[in-house]
């Protein structure tokens, strides 16, 4: 097998289970260098501990791989910091920042409390900011002094963010967040040699339990593996992928896409009176695509009641 990340350097943000977990060991079998990075917190958020990341990182050693644990809070300005120095002290470089991490608080949103928003909002938004500005301040650095850079931002959204699901405002919030924020950071770095994408994974994890009907066979439960996730970062991370930035990626056991952004859709003139825009708007509807389901397909979005 070929090895698409020979040398390069990755690190992995809630990389000690999950879809985290799978992008490390498949990062590692191809060659990179690994950052294994998980607080080792409860779903929620709670708690601590570096055990989970130092499994996978034994795992990586255990099959011929370099990789060292770190257990820093992405959505802290200095944890992140002290994170991207881990890769650059221990390595020498860094070529990809997967950020991975995140958590879930799930509420209504007439029920949702204020720290439930906060909380997820932190992890996830701020947590993929703080390490992807650290690392971009490194690859510009680089690129000023001259170097050749080859850098990866590869963020995680979400269907529930870039589709909506109910139940989940702050969460999609940030994911949604999270998707335009790739698609700036994208248009900005792309100057010194960094592309940023997005993938948005449907996998079966610590996460997802209880979301949705459980698997009922062996099928089932390996089209929903979080193993499924991993092929297309690998794929980001590695340097066959200079020409591709600002997109995002479905990836399930069942498909692998593309999602197409916000585009302008039917239009008109603009009116001035209101009293006038409601038989305009009708029309403009009539016209424009439905929003899509979970599944991404327009017209599977729930109507108002």
């Amino acid at each position: 097998m070929s090895r698409l990340c020979e040398g390069r350097v990755a690190i992995v943000t809630g990389a000690g289970r999950g879809i985290g977990r799978e992008h490390a060991l498949s990062l590692a079998a191809h060659g990179a260098k690994v950052v294994v990075n998980d607080l080792g917190g409860n779903v929620d958020g709670s708690g601590d501990d570096l055990n989970p990341a130092e499994q996978v990182v034994a795992e990586i050693k255990g099959m011929g791989g370099e990789a060292v644990a770190n257990g820093d809070s992405v959505s802290s300005w200095e944890g992140a910091q002290r994170l991207i120095n881990t890769a650059i002290e221990t390595f020498g470089d860094l070529h990809a920042v997967v950020n991975n991490a995140g958590i879930l608080r799930d509420r209504v949103l007439a029920n949702m409390t204020e720290e439930e928003w906060d909380a997820v909002i932190n992890v996830h938004l701020k947590g993929t900011f703080a390490p992807s500005r650290w690392a971009a301040a490194y690859w510009r650095e680089q690129s000023k002094a001259g170097r050749p850079v080859d850098g990866r931002i590869i963020n995680t959204t979400s269907v529930s963010g870039i589709y909506g699901n109910p139940g989940q405002t702050n969460y999609g919030a940030a994911k949604a967040g999270i998707a335009s924020f790739s698609n700036i950071a994208a248009l900005e770095l792309s100057r010194y040699g960094v592309t940023v994408n997005c993938v948005a994974p449907v996998a079966l994890t610590r996460m997802t339990e209880g979301l949705g009907p459980a698997p009922e066979t062996d099928e089932e439960r390996e089209m929903r593996s979080p193993r499924w996730i991993a092929p297309i970062v690998t794929w980001l991370a590695s340097a066959e992928s200079a020409g591709v930035t600002g997109r995002v990626f479905e990836a399930s056991g069942q498909t692998l896409a593309i999602a197409e952004g916000w585009v302008r859709g039917p239009r008109t003139a603009p009116i001035e009176d209101p009293t006038k825009l409601g038989p305009v708007v009708e029309e403009l509807l009539a016209k424009a695509r439905q929003n899509s389901g979970m599944d991404g397909v327009p017209g599977g979005w729930p109507q108002p009641r």
